[in-house]
């Protein structure tokens, strides 16, 4: 709700910046969108290597 009322604020103040803004945030939405894939990638990978680190313990824990 608050984008929506900066953005409101925005179109009455400065209205080519404001569809500026609207036009040019899905595609900026794209570029950005390998790094987060890239983000959920590496945090899964180092989630797998600390679960291969814990398993010992884990399995030691319920002997």
């Amino acid at each position: 709700m608050l984008k929506f009322l900066v953005f409101c604020l925005l179109l009455v103040t400065c209205w080519p910046l404001a569809l500026a803004a609207l036009l040019l945030y899905p595609l900026i939405w794209l570029v950005l969108l390998p790094f987060r894939l890239t983000g959920v990638v590496v945090y899964g990978a180092l989630a797998l290597v600390a679960a291969l680190f814990l398993l010992p313990a884990r399995v030691l824990r319920t002997i």
